[in-house]
């Protein structure tokens, strides 16, 4: 696994340079375009096939954002919230319901024979 751009090559260094282009783009406020794409990446002294840059400006685009691509914020499971005045000091009953208990015990056992009279 790769644990910087550094450790990438070719068409994997260029997509990761892309997509992280894009997020910075959409973060910053700006249109996310094949223009826009190039600049970030040129800024940050890589480079990026014009194919890489068109693809993901399309892809952002047809998306309707990188909203569609990134979770939300608080969607990352459960941070405790903290407690509200009367509705924490309520106190929740549940009804315990016994269940019957069936008799399983047949007069067959399972290989068809009287229960019991086996060598078991």
């Amino acid at each position: 696994m790769a644990t910087s751009l550094t450790d990438l090559t070719g068409a994997k260094k260029e997509e990761m340079l892309s997509s992280l282009a894009a997020l910075v783009v959409a973060d910053a406020g700006g249109e996310v375009s094949a223009e826009s794409l190039t600049a970030v990446i040129e800024a940050s002294g890589n480079t990026a096939s014009p194919m890489w840059t068109a693809l993901f400006a399309k892809v952002v685009s047809a998306a309707g954002g990188v909203e569609s691509f990134t979770a939300a914020p608080g969607s990352g499971g459960g941070g405790g919230g903290g407690g509200g005045g009367d509705a924490a000091a309520e106190v929740v009953e549940e009804e315990v319901v016994e269940e019957e208990e069936i008799d399983m015990s047949g007069g067959m056992d399972m290989f068809g024979g009287e229960e019991g009279t086996g060598d078991y």
